[in-house]
């Protein structure tokens, strides 16, 4: 099947909705999702957004608190222009419905994470991203311009590599035509032509064990970008978010939100005594990186599986009505939090790095944009800052879609692309290679590049990162495809990505901290 759309969207998170109901004023819209429309990474968002509200806080101490949690690697230009449009952004959001919590007075309930130095973080209790998700698929779902492609798996995007052009990444001009697009009931791929594409697939947190990322933060969007030689960066920047519930046969890993914290809660170690004092001065309330590293130690020291939060000490009704959905999971598994201490670890969250953009969300390759947790546009640096994440998409989808909107009325569809060539494969009834490969891919990548790496740590994992990589392209290249081998490359990607850029940094900085290049004293 070939079938012809103005703008392209694969993936259906915020960044992915909010394009697609903005471009649909101007042409057909395709969104594909290779699972339902609500399976995203947004609908696990807690915390909420970041945004400035009232006095006292200002543009300006948001702009500083994300340079400082950044760790000097932010793009300045690209963070004034995030916090500057971040009311307006915020303002489309109520005007599509969403509500945020407020207080008996009428004003928003703001929120305090990891990093702020004021209250700022609007939320919906501590399910804003569910909040948001579902209210934005209600819109998209009414839209009579937007067609909706669920289950389908996008293989690759296309470009001048598919009509047999050699094509590098010194290449000055390479062009998106659009994506191949896997049916898994049928095995059948099918070609999508598009003006314009938006790539919004999310983050690649499943290279790594223990993660609070869905199933399907496989890094595909990444993986794609790169294998069509587009440009990749700070994929070494991988959050690690300090506080994922202690609940070894459950993955992914369920989030503990920060906004916890900010509410009082006190990170203990197994003896029952804080630590943070240790580590930082701000407490539990250091930025994630500080936080999550400061955790890692103590259970070095002491030879422990977590860490505590404890809120016994918080108001019972408050801590109840405002974390409804973590009081109801920690009960369910015998902790009330009002009583009990809740055992956390840190886990793999937050993709900081990805596909590189410009500061209106597009990427090295002509007529291709990106958006959300899979860009990389300079707002977050070496470490993010807590509830800038859905912001960053609001206001990237924004620019990308008005830009998207201007170029997409001088584009041709390109009908020399050919049909994707499925001839000799055959159906590979062994899924033993391709689950044993991921297991032993998210070992290697827990094991030696995690919160603490070294370069013989890199070392190792990269040289048994090859083997993998080469095991699944052969694989991969005599197989009929499956979603389940295509996730297998593109996490293999990724972690290659992951490592090379490692290698490459010769300094500890924010979310990358090496034994071989230490900071004593943290500087922020």
């Amino acid at each position: 099947m070939r079938k012809y759309v103005d703008f392209l969207v694969i993936g259906s998170g915020i960044a992915g909705l909010t394009y697609a109901l903005k471009v649909a004023k101007h042409g057909k819209v395709c969104i594909v999702t290779k699972a339902k429309l609500y399976d995203t990474a947004t609908s696990y968002a807690q915390g909420g957004i970041a945004a400035v509200t009232y006095n006292p806080d200002s543009y300006e101490k948001h702009i500083q608190d994300t340079l400082i949690a950044g760790d000097g690697l932010c793009d300045e230009h690209i963070v004034r222009i995030t916090i500057k449009e971040s009311t307006e952004r915020i303002r489309e959001l109520i005007h599509w419905g969403i509500k945020f919590d407020k207080t008996k007075s009428g004003k928003f309930d703001l929120a305090k994470e990891g990093g702020h130095s004021e209250y700022r973080v609007l939320h919906h209790k501590d399910s804003t991203g569910r909040e948001i998700e579902n209210t934005l698929v209600e819109h998209v779902r009414k839209h009579p311009k937007i067609e909706v492609i669920e289950d389908n798996f996008a293989i690759d995007i296309i470009t001048e590599h598919h009509l047999g052009i050699e094509v590098n990444r010194r290449t000055p001009h390479i062009t998106c035509y659009g994506a191949y697009l896997l049916n898994p009931r049928t095995h059948l791929v099918d070609t999508i032509l598009s003006k314009t594409t938006l790539i919004a697939t999310g983050g690649a947190g499943q290279v790594y064990s223990t993660t609070t990322n869905p199933p399907i933060s496989t890094g595909d969007g990444i993986a794609m970008v790169y294998r069509a030689k587009g440009t990749i960066e700070n994929m070494e920047f991988m959050q690690f978010h300090p506080t994922a519930l202690y609940n070894p046969q459950e993955k992914p890993s369920f989030l503990i939100t920060e906004a916890l914290r900010g509410f009082g809660g006190i990170l203990k170690n197994s003896e029952g005594k804080e630590f943070m004092q240790k580590y930082d001065p701000r407490l539990a309330l250091a930025p994630r990186d500080i936080v999550a590293r400061a955790i890692d130690n103590e259970l070095k020291i002491l030879g422990d599986d977590y860490v505590y939060l404890d809120c016994r000490h918080l108001p019972k009704n408050e801590l109840i009505n405002n974390f409804p959905t973590i009081y109801a999971k920690c009960l369910s598994i015998g902790i009330d939090i009002t009583r009990d201490m809740i055992p956390v670890v840190p886990a793999a969250h937050y993709t900081c790095g990805g596909i590189k953009v410009d500061e209106y969300g597009r990427s090295s390759i002509h007529h291709l944009y990106a958006s959300g947790e899979c860009s990389c546009t300079g707002l977050h640096g070496a470490n993010r800052l807590a509830s800038n994440s859905l912001l960053e998409s609001l206001v990237f989808s924004h620019r990308a879609s008005e830009d998207a909107i201007q170029t997409s009325k001088n584009i041709e569809f390109n009908d020399l692309i050919p049909d994707w060539n499925a001839e000799g494969m055959v159906y590979n009834e062994e899924m033993i290679l391709i689950t044993q490969s991921l297991r032993e891919l998210q070992s290697i990548m827990s094991a030696y590049v995690g919160i603490v790496r070294s370069n013989l740590r890199l070392k190792r994992a990269f040289d048994r990162l090859e083997i993998l990589y080469q095991e699944t392209e052969a694989l991969y290249n005599k197989s009929i495809l499956t979603p389940r081998i295509c996730e297998l490359r593109n996490l293999i990607n990724v972690g290659y990505l992951i490592i090379k850029a490692a290698t490459n940094r010769k300094e500890s900085r924010g979310l990358h901290y090496s034994l071989d290049f230490p900071r004593t004293i943290e500087k922020r």
